[in-house]
C-alpha cells in the first residue's frame, strides 16, 4: 500500500466530512466542529466554495439522495456538555446561495443516517444523552429515533418539523454510528453504554423497527464488515467511550460474537478512538480508523490470509484524526478524506498499490 498524502487547508477543529454530488460533480464536504466553515471540494480536493461560515456545531454530515448538491447536517452540538439546542438542518443551494432550514430539533443528536428499504428512505437519528444539570452528567440515556424520509424537504423549517418516532430509549453514551448491508438492505451499526446494537428499517412503511443486540460491552464505534470472506461479517469495536480499545470479533457457530484480534498497540497509545470507517479499498475489505490522543494515528486494518490473521498499515501519524471516509475517484483511485482534528488539518490521502 503506498499513501500519497495532499493538505487542503487548516480548518480549526475540522470535524465531519461526508461525499457530496454537486452541480453534476463528485465532491465532498468538510466542516468544523465548532466555529468556522463548511467547505465544498471537488475529489482532486480543489476548494469550490464554502457554505457557510460561523456557526457549527457540526457532528454528521449526508446528502439528500437523489438531490444535486442539498444536504443535511447535524447543527449546534457542541459537545456533550453543550448540544441542548442541536437539530437537523437541511442545506440547500439556490440562485442567491445556500438557505439553511430546520428539518427537526432534536436536543443532543450527534449522528444520523438514511436508510433505505423497500423503495422508502428512513431517516435514523440518535442522541447521545436526553440532558444534564452539570458538566459531565451522565445520568440522562439517549435514545434512538426513526421516520420515514419525503423526497421534498422544502415544507420543513422552525415551524413545522419531521416528526421522530421513538424506537429505542436507554441508550447512555449513544455515540457510534455506520451503516452496513443486512439481508440484502440498509441498516445501521449503533454504539453505546449498554452494547452495540443493530438497528433495520421496517420492511413497509408503518411498520415497526427491529434492533437485534450483537454485544453488550460499552461500544463507543463499530462497523460491519466481512474482512476474511467467509460470508460471515465481523464485528470491529471501539471501546469504551471515546476508549483506547480496538478489537475485532468473529461469529462462531453458536451466533456469538467473540474477540478474535486486539489492535497490537499499548492502550496508552490508542486514547480517544474516534475515526472510522470500513469500506473496500484496493480490492480488500479494509478498516479505517484513527485516535485523537496518544500517538495520534491514522490506521488501514486487513485480513491476511496467508499469515491467517489481521495486519495494518499507517495512512498518517501524529495528526488525531477525528474522521474519515473514503471513494474512488474518476482515475479508479481509491481516495480517503481524514479530518485531523488535533492539528487543524484537512487532508487526502490517494492509496495505491
Amino acid at each position: 500500500m503506498k499513501v500519497e498524502k495532499k493538505i487542503l487547508g487548516k480548518l480549526p477543529k475540522c470535524y465531519a466530512t461526508a461525499p457530496l454530488r454537486y452541480k453534476g460533480r463528485n465532491c465532498f464536504l468538510i466542516c468544523a466542529e465548532k466555529e468556522g466553515n463548511c467547505f465544498i471540494f471537488d475529489e482532486d480536493g480543489e476548494l469550490l466554495e464554502s457554505v457557510w461560515e460561523g456557526e457549527c456545531g457540526v457532528m454528521t454530515l449526508l446528502q439528500v439522495p437523489g438531490s444535486d448538491g442539498e444536504f443535511l447536517s447535524t447543527y449546534k452540538f457542541y459537545g456533550p456538555n453543550n448540544a441542548g439546542e442541536a437539530s437537523i438542518v437541511i442545506n440547500t443551494p439556490g440562485e442567491k446561495g445556500w438557505e439553511r432550514r430546520t428539518l427537526v430539533k432534536a436536543r443532543y443528536v450527534h449522528r444520523f443516517g438514511i436508510l433505505e428499504r423497500g423503495g422508502v428512505n428512513y431517516l435514523i437519528v440518535c442522541c447521545l444523552k436526553s440532558g444534564h444539570e452539570y458538566k459531565e452528567d451522565w445520568r440522562f440515556p439517549g435514545a434512538v429515533y426513526g421516520a420515514a424520509l419525503p423526497k421534498d424537504l422544502s415544507a420543513y423549517n422552525d415551524d413545522h418539523q419531521l416528526e421522530l418516532k421513538l424506537i429505542q430509549g436507554g441508550l447512555l453514551r449513544n455515540h457510534g454510528f455506520s451503516l452496513t448491508k443486512w439481508g440484502g438492505h440498509d441498516a445501521a451499526v449503533i454504539g453505546a453504554e449498554e452494547g452495540t446494537f443493530l438497528f433495520e428499517p421496517p420492511m413497509l412503511p408503518g411498520a415497526e423497527w427491529t434492533v437485534t443486540q450483537l454485544l453488550d460491552i460499552p461500544t463507543s464505534d463499530a462497523v460491519l464488515l466481512d474482512f476474511d470472506g467467509d460470508g460471515q461479517k465481523e464485528l470491529g469495536v471501539l471501546s469504551d467511550f471515546h476508549g483506547n480499545s480496538l478489537t475485532i470479533y468473529h461469529l462462531n457457530k453458536f451466533g456469538n460474537y467473540v474477540p478474535q484480534w486486539k489492535f497490537p498497540a499499548p492502550e496508552k497509545d490508542t486514547e480517544f478512538l474516534h475515526a472510522t470507517w470500513a469500506d473496500t479499498i484496493l480490492g480488500r475489505p479494509t478498516w479505517v480508523v484513527g485516535w485523537r490522543k496518544g500517538t495520534r494515528d491514522t490506521v488501514a486494518i486487513r485480513w491476511d490470509a496467508e499469515a491467517g490473521t489481521y495486519t495494518y498499515e499507517y495512512l498518517d501519524r501524529s495528526t488525531g484524526c477525528a474522521n474519515a471516509m473514503h471513494f474512488i475517484n474518476a482515475k479508479g483511485q481509491d481516495v480517503v478524506i481524514g479530518t485531523n482534528r488535533e492539528i487543524d488539518e484537512m487532508a487526502m490521502y490517494v492509496i495505491t498499490e
